[in-house]
């Protein structure tokens, strides 16, 4: 009976409309008349800034302190979204489940991307490697931890290679893969 009663609840939330207030916006060159980066680690000359709202520049405090950061933001331009997708550069004739590639039509297209922070300026965060087009919405800022954030798994490997996700000129280049 309790277990019936969890999933009860659980279900009603799954109905629940979620709300996220951005807490800033990026600016970059990257518009949907030039396009982007497939992923923006992949042209790390790529610049930009975030730019945040007055209230949260305090949250900024250490921050500094991190290379690189975790920018969650919405897809604001992505349109809707497809259960399945031929990924970008894919060699594969046949569609895959929407969950198992990075597209950025999702139903909550929410973008995720791992960014160099150049520096902070007044509320300004100056970034490179970038992907997000101009003026999409700032969700939050995390700092990139390398102890959590970085799974090494050769079945991940595989498949990403398979899917045509991989892109072996950048992991092989030292440089920026290490």
């Amino acid at each position: 009976m309790q277990g019936e009663n969890n999933r009860k609840d659980t279900d009603k939330n799954l109905d629940e409309v979620i709300t996220f207030t951005p807490i800033g916006y990026f600016k970059t060159d990257y518009t949907t008349d030039t396009g982007g980066p497939r992923q923006g680690v992949l042209r790390p000359d790529g610049k930009g800034e975030i730019h945040l709202k007055p209230e949260y520049r305090e949250a900024l405090k250490d921050l500094g302190l991190f290379e690189y950061i975790i920018v969650l933001y919405h897809f604001n331009t992505a349109g809707q979204w497809k259960p399945v997708v031929n990924p970008p550069a894919s060699s594969h004739e046949h569609n895959f489940g929407l969950f198992s590639t990075r597209s950025p039509k999702r139903p909550n297209p929410i973008g995720f991307s791992i960014i160099k922070l150049e520096k902070i300026e007044d509320g300004v965060l100056y970034v490179s490697g970038i992907d997000a087009f101009d003026g999409s919405p700032v969700l939050d800022i995390k700092p990139y931890l390398p102890s959590v954030d970085c799974i090494k798994s050769e079945r991940n490997e595989l498949v990403e290679s398979y899917l045509g996700h991989h892109d072996e000129d950048f992991i092989t280049d030292k440089k920026f893969y290490k």
